[in-house]
Parts: structure tokens; C-alpha cells; sequence
């Protein structure tokens, strides 16, 4: 068999396989498709038909599911707000299992304190893929303490659904929405959803 063609079949199970340790599904999806269109064409060159058949199905199953998960990040009849009390025990419930990968997002946040506090839940279906924390910072200012999402989705900005509900925020007497440590941000979803640079802080305002 010709050298390149064998290190190509090599390619292609090695990324299938590496697709099945990430936890992020985009990248998953990415990942498992390029390594089964390399392993599909590997096989239609070697005339190993039951493998074409095989790693074909599975390059057409991954591409099916990234159109739909590109189609649906941004549909807010797939992802629904729900505002939770700072002390909600299923609230706490998330913020404790997911303690280690928040404090590294977001090393300011302190998940013990309540007062002042505006919490929202970022559901797929029943499953909790973001959560964000707000403070009452005063002058109007409703500062955002923590703006997290599961790994799973961290390829996507579930956070916006939240931006987008301007009522939220006007209905609490925010006029502007702060993010006080822009380094722990994308500041492409930061622009998305409408904040700007002021100073070290990125703010939003908020109309109702």
C-alpha cells in the first residue's frame, strides 16, 4: 500500500477518535466529520466498501447536526431565559458542581453572597447551559459578575438570550449594563450583543 495513503487512513481514525474526548460538542461535531470524510475516502481507494459505507453515514450524520446546531445558536425558541433567586437551590446546585471551571472564567465571583443579586438560568431543553449573575452596582449600573457557560456549549454564546431581553434589565431600573473584567470575555460576543469599550470596563446601555 502507498505510504501517504496508509499515514491518511492513520489521520482519519486518529480524529475520530480524538473527537471522542471532547467535551465540547461543535468541536466534537468538527472533529468526528473530517476524520470520517479522510477514513471514507481512505477506504473507497482501498475497496473497503463496508467501511465506506460506514464512515460516509457518519460524515452525512455529523453534517446534519452542525446545520443544525449553526441554524440554532441564535433561535431563541431552542434557548429560554429563567430568572431564579440569587439563593435558588438549583441555582447553587449548578454554581457549586461547576465551581473549579467557573473560578477559572470568572476568578472575582463569589458564589456565597445573595444581597443585591439578579440571577438567570440559560436552558437547552431541560439542560442548564449558561448562567449569569448580576449586581446592583448603584447610579443605574447593573454589573455583570458571572457570564458562564458549560463547556459542552462553549463554542456558542448562550449569554446573549439574556442581553437580548432588554425588558430584564429596564424593569430593574438598569440603565447600563457593566462587564468590569473584559479579559475573561469574548469580545466579539461582547460587540455582538452590543457593549463597547469605556475605559477598562465594556458597557452596554440598556433601553426599554
Amino acid at each position: 500500500m502507498v505510504p501517504w495513503l496508509e499515514i491518511g487512513g492513520w489521520v482519519g481514525s486518529a480524529l475520530v477518535v480524538w473527537s471522542l474526548t471532547q467535551a465540547r460538542v461543535l468541536r466534537f461535531r468538527w472533529l468526528n466529520l473530517t476524520g470520517s470524510v479522510i477514513a471514507t475516502i481512505y477506504n473507497v481507494i482501498a475497496g473497503i466498501w463496508p467501511f465506506v459505507a460506514m464512515n460516509a453515514a457518519i460524515s452525512l450524520i455529523n453534517v446534519y447536526w452542525l446545520q443544525r446546531l449553526y441554524r440554532e445558536r441564535h433561535d431563541e425558541a431552542v434557548y429560554t431565559v429563567v430568572e431564579v433567586a440569587p439563593d435558588d437551590a438549583y441555582l447553587l446546585h449548578v454554581l457549586r458542581t461547576h465551581a473549579e471551571d467557573i473560578a477559572r472564567f470568572a476568578p472575582h465571583f463569589e458564589a456565597g453572597r445573595t444581597a443585591g443579586r439578579s440571577a438567570f438560568l440559560v436552558q437547552r431543553g431541560d439542560e442548564t447551559v449558561g448562567v449569569m449573575v448580576l449586581s446592583d452596582a448603584g447610579r443605574g449600573e447593573a454589573l455583570v459578575e458571572l457570564d458562564w457557560v458549560s463547556e459542552r456549549f462553549r463554542d456558542f454564546t448562550p449569554g446573549e438570550f439574556v442581553h437580548r431581553r432588554s425588558g430584564i434589565f429596564a424593569s430593574k431600573g438598569f440603565d447600563r449594563v457593566v462587564v468590569p473584567h473584559a479579559e475573561t470575555h469574548d469580545l466579539t460576543y461582547l460587540h455582538r450583543v452590543g457593549f463597547r469599550s469605556d475605559g477598562e470596563r465594556w458597557v452596554r446601555d440598556v433601553f426599554a
